[in-house]
């Protein structure tokens, strides 16, 4: 005999389709938990320091040293020059967007790993991309702190570029992406510049420096050049975890754990619903 009787599961979008913007509204006041709380990431810049050699990096990882002692941190770093010459090569024999990401990426472990060598006496070691999303709870319950190739991992399946081939979900992206998966306690972009300014402070001399910005504002502005990924307005916008990092100078190492500490040392740049 047929079983008249169906289990239906009750669920808000089970008859719905998920392409209506009114049925995807409907998620908008659902509360996201964060699940590092209180973890802090650090995004190394490569260009910056790595690059630069023992005199430029060492300060930094003796700060990160000092730092690990007190907090937990996730540290970051992307491929520097060797990208540089990468995308170049790459562009040059017609590589598409989504070859370019991968190879980046490989360029990214390896700084990574530079930097998980210099920390390894605290404990602290390179992870490679595939194990960071599940394993990365696990590894800060076991050691201070960890380090991880910025890349995001979009690999092959990068997006399209709005302008030319090179990825646009590079290092600093990476790092705004996973503070707002895992909800981390501060967000901080470690360059060779103060911050933010209305234009390139190494090329103009009257570059005016910006402290603090919504990043709506800063999209309108839309400056000919930026100290981290384009790509992270458009990130930011959308974010409800992550609503703002800062960008301090490295080459004063102590603005990093005063970032990491909340204190107003770069440019803060944060979305509408930043509550600072």
């Amino acid at each position: 005999m047929e079983n008249k009787h169906h289990n239906h599961i009750d669920s808000l979008y089970m008859r719905e389709s998920l392409l209506d913007k009114n049925v995807m509204a409907l998620g908008e006041d659902s509360p996201t938990f964060k699940m590092l709380p209180y973890v802090h990431i650090v995004k190394i810049g490569a260009s910056s320091f790595i690059d630069k050699g023992r005199e430029a990096t060492y300060p930094v990882v003796d700060k990160m040293r000092e730092i690990l002692k007190k907090e937990k941190l996730v540290i970051s770093t992307g491929g520097g020059a060797r990208s540089k010459h990468l995308f170049s090569v790459g562009l040059d024999l017609g590589m598409p967007t989504g070859v370019l990401a991968q190879l980046a990426g490989e360029d990214a472990l390896g700084n990574a790993h530079i930097l998980g060598t210099l920390l390894s006496p605290e404990g602290v070691i390179a992870i490679p991309p595939e194990s960071i999303g599940h394993l990365l709870p696990l590894f800060l319950q076991a050691a201070p702190g960890v380090i991880y190739a910025g890349m995001p991992p979009y690999s092959i399946w990068e997006h399209p570029s709005k302008k030319g081939n090179i990825p646009s979900h590079r290092t600093d992206a990476g790092a705004i992406i996973l503070a707002e998966t895992f909800g981390f306690k501060t967000v901080t972009l470690v360059k060779d510049v103060d911050g933010l300014y209305d234009k390139d402070p190494k090329e103009f001399k009257d570059a005016r420096f910006i402290d603090k910005i919504n990043i709506n504002e800063l999209e309108k502005m839309n400056l000919k050049t930026l100290p981290f990924n384009r790509i992270v307005i458009d990130i930011l916008k959308n974010n409800r975890s992550c609503t703002h990092f800062q960008v301090v100078n490295g080459n004063n190492p102590d603005l990093i754990e005063d970032s990491i500490n909340g204190k107003h040392v770069g440019t803060i740049i944060h979305n509408d619903l930043y509550e600072g």
